[in-house]
């Protein structure tokens, strides 16, 4: 793969993260419309530049450290990502309108046991996960691999998986 077409991948991903902010905003609406509450501000803008940073240092790592794309790893790579993209449609798609980039709960609505849920609490952080590993090693960026499994690590089990539990939580107890 050529460094162009690993440009319009990570393009097309960035592209990919301004529909999520689009369904985010509309969900968010409906959800404060109907009482709900948002928890956990504060990592937020965190969570926003790196998964930002994350775009911009695949394509950095790659043109400044001259990485070259290796199709043992590459190819499996972006089949990775591409199953990262479904799970996470999977999950905006099964979560509907309760799916937000923010931790806003609506009192008196369930949890969602269907879908991806079924078997994981947060398959969404699974897709997030997996692309992020992945997304840099489509054209070996393993620097921007490391450096974003664990900036994310402390993100998701220090800030994000805790404030939504304590959220959920505070919601099934109201």
């Amino acid at each position: 793969m050529s460094l162009a077409l690993y440009t319009v991948l990570v393009l097309a991903t960035g592209v990919e993260r301004i529909a999520e902010l689009v369904v985010s905003t509309r969900h968010a609406r409906w959800s404060f419309d109907r009482g709900g509450r948002e928890s956990g501000r504060g990592h937020f803008p965190a969570m926003v530049a790196l998964h930002t940073g994350l775009l911009v240092a695949c394509l950095a790592e790659v043109a400044l450290a001259d990485r070259p794309f290796l199709p043992w790893l590459g190819w499996p790579m972006l089949v990775v990502v591409l199953a990262a993209q479904a799970l996470r449609w999977w999950c905006i798609a099964t979560l509907g309108p309760q799916w937000n980039t923010r931790v806003i709960v609506v009192p008196g609505l369930g949890l969602v046991d269907r879908g991806p849920y079924r078997w994981l609490s947060h398959p969404n952080y699974v897709a997030v996960v997996a692309e992020g590993v992945a997304l840099p090693l489509v054209h070996t960026a393993w620097v921007t691999a490391v450096a974003f499994t664990v900036l994310n690590a402390v993100l998701l089990l220090g800030f994000r998986i805790p404030a939504e539990e304590r959220a959920l939580a505070d919601a099934r107890q109201a």
